[in-house]
Parts: C-alpha cells; sequence; structure tokens
C-alpha cells in the first residue's frame, strides 16, 4: 500500500499523533493558524513531494495538499506499521515565495 493511502486510512480512523512541534507550528503559523480538520482536509487530497526512507524511527514523507477552501499545507509526517499510526512531525502553509507550485521549492 502507497503512503498516501497508509496516512490518509489512519486520518479516516482517528489514528493520529500530532507531535508538539506540530502543535507549536500550528498555533505560531505565519499565514494564520492551521486546524486539525485542515490537516485532515489536505491529507485527503494529498500527494508525496518528498520521501525520507532513512528518518528513525520511521520513515517519513513530505506531503502537499490543500484545504477546501485551497490553502495549501505541508504535512510532515510518519507511519508507524507496527502501530498502524501516522505521526504528523510539523505542518505549515508554505511560502508562495520560497515554492514553486509548492511542490519543489525555488533555488
Amino acid at each position: 500500500m502507497e503512503w498516501v493511502k497508509k496516512i490518509q486510512r489512519c486520518f479516516e480512523s482517528n489514528r493520529v499523533f500530532y507531535t508538539q512541534h506540530a502543535r507549536v507550528e500550528m498555533r505560531n503559523e505565519m499565514f494564520g493558524e492551521i486546524k486539525e480538520n485542515e490537516v485532515y482536509e489536505a491529507v485527503c487530497s494529498a500527494e508525496v513531494i518528498r520521501e525520507y526512507p532513512r528518518d528513525k524511527p520511521y520513515p517519513s514523507v513530505l506531503m502537499f495538499g490543500k484545504t477546501r477552501k485551497s490553502r495549501p499545507l505541508h504535512i510532515l509526517c510518519a507511519y508507524g506499521k507496527d502501530e498502524d499510526l501516522t505521526i504528523v512531525i510539523t505542518v505549515y502553509h508554505p511560502n508562495p515565495k520560497l515554492w514553486i507550485d509548492y511542490r519543489r521549492r525555488r533555488t
């Protein structure tokens, strides 16, 4: 099963853990606070834009998705296979000045 499907399945069954770092970033986002329901909405439409297979204790991915109101979000998360749990490491509204189509970092 691919990354996105595993992560979406966890969100649909409420098997998601937000790290303290993710919660702080969501609260203090410069483009406005990010709510959990927005993260869920973005995950529903997400695509993986970068994989980090060597991350420990779990491999992680950077996902890009949009909320129902078209707010772009980047969600960095890991999937714990043994726990069948998604761990949200951080979430942010990508700065359009730093990203091309929110998928590639400008150089």
